[in-house]
């Protein structure tokens, strides 16, 4: 079981509209590592909705509802959507600035590769954004 960080700009979709649709497809994803991220996740995987932009904060959680298919809104195959389940927001946001204080993410690529937009987190780091945000 698999741990996933999802990146949103909030202007342009946020947790809140998550919410708001109960499940979406998550797509806009172009980059190739990320795209590997998408494509490795699996039905019923926890994630961590963040809003990057001006908040740059973990602010909810959300499952894996559908695994990996063909964005329906672009035609080119490479381009794939996960379908994500709205759950929790949580009780305080994790900023960025406590992620990279923390030594548990130092190997992170949340911390390393700022712009990738999928990050998969080890058992330890899902953990400790849990714990930071007092859940």
């Amino acid at each position: 079981m698999a741990f996933w960080l999802l990146k949103t700009e909030p202007g342009e979709f946020s947790f809140d509209d998550l919410v708001e649709r109960g499940v979406e497809p998550w797509d806009g994803v172009s980059s190739p590592a990320a795209l590997r991220n998408l494509r490795a996740a699996q039905t019923g995987e926890a994630c961590v909705i963040y809003h990057t932009g001006d908040e740059r904060q973990a602010v909810g959680l959300a499952t894996v509802e559908r695994t990996a298919y063909p964005d329906p809104k672009k035609n080119d195959e490479r381009l794939i959507v996960i379908d994500v389940r709205a759950g929790a927001r949580l009780p305080r946001p994790v900023k960025l600035e406590q992620i990279k204080a923390d030594a548990r993410f130092a190997d992170s690529l949340l911390v390393k590769m700022g712009r990738l937009s999928v990050v998969e987190l080890t058992d330890q780091q899902y953990a400790a954004i849990l714990e930071l945000a007092a859940l």
